[in-house]
């Protein structure tokens, strides 16, 4: 019986495979057929000859910085408004405050960062002030339900014992809960700054500025060879935050 199901469901896989072709009218013929292949090979020695002009490369940097600069200050305004929404979502203003910073944060990251940065592109015009509004908003969505969850399971003790000797809320919170907390926080706040290092190349596509829009440009231009040091100088940006964010992760989350 169980051989018959799995035969059953292997069948019915494979022809939802099939009127998958047969409904986007894909025909892989065209793609390797005629000239195609030669063609794409074209395209590909064009792409192994990037531009290494000194003008081309100084663009890249002034992008590359542009990215970097988009993805810190983005990722810093989503931690304090993460912050800042994570407190009342967490239960510490009640009932009423709890559901709305969670419905609020549900709905920041619910929404894409390209939506974003297309509604920011036609509330702050183009360039790095959309890219750095979309990255934080939607970030901040993201950081703020992983801080609520954090401040859920974080010992209540200290702060309490910080009330009951006469304490305010605000000082048994940065002395309590915070010191135990901050590790834990910094770490969300750094991989989500890798993340952000990555969407915001790509949030040029849409006008937002950084690397993203030189490659946009660079394809719709057809300038292989530019692309494809703008592909590289995104590696290297990656690979290079990558790192940073490793190091520092070592030194001061896990220390």
């Amino acid at each position: 019986m169980n051989r018959l199901i799995n035969l059953l469901l292997l069948l019915g896989i494979g022809a939802a495979m099939l009127g998958s072709f047969a409904y986007l009218n894909i025909d892989l013929g065209s793609l390797f057929g005629g000239d195609s292949l030669q063609q794409m090979a074209r395209y590909v020695q064009r792409f192994l000859r990037p531009d290494m002009s000194a003008e081309h490369l100084a663009a890249l940097a002034h992008g590359a910085l542009e990215t970097l600069a988009m993805s810190a200050i983005g990722t810093l305004l989503a931690a304090i408004l993460g912050l800042l929404l994570a407190l009342p979502a967490a239960g510490r203003f009640g009932w009423l405050a709890q559901t709305s910073a969670r419905l609020l944060l549900n709905a920041l990251r619910a929404i894409p960062e390209l939506v974003w940065a297309a509604l920011m592109v036609l509330a702050a015009g183009l360039g790095p002030n959309a890219g750095t509004l979309a990255l934080a908003l939607h970030t901040a969505g993201v950081l703020g339900r992983l801080f609520a969850e954090a401040l859920e399971n974080t010992p209540s003790e200290p702060a309490e014992a910080i009330r009951l000797q006469g304490g305010s809320q605000v000082a048994a919170f940065c002395y309590g809960t915070l010191p135990n907390l901050w590790p834990q926080l910094l770490a969300y706040c750094l991989y989500r700054w890798e993340n952000n290092i990555r969407m915001a190349s790509v949030l040029g596509f849409v006008g937002a500025g950084g690397l993203g829009q030189m490659l946009y440009v660079s394809l719709s231009l057809f300038q292989e060879a530019q692309a494809s040091t703008v592909i590289l100088a995104m590696l290297a940006l990656v690979f290079g935050v990558d790192a940073l964010s490793g190091w520092t992760r070592q030194r001061w989350v896990r220390a």
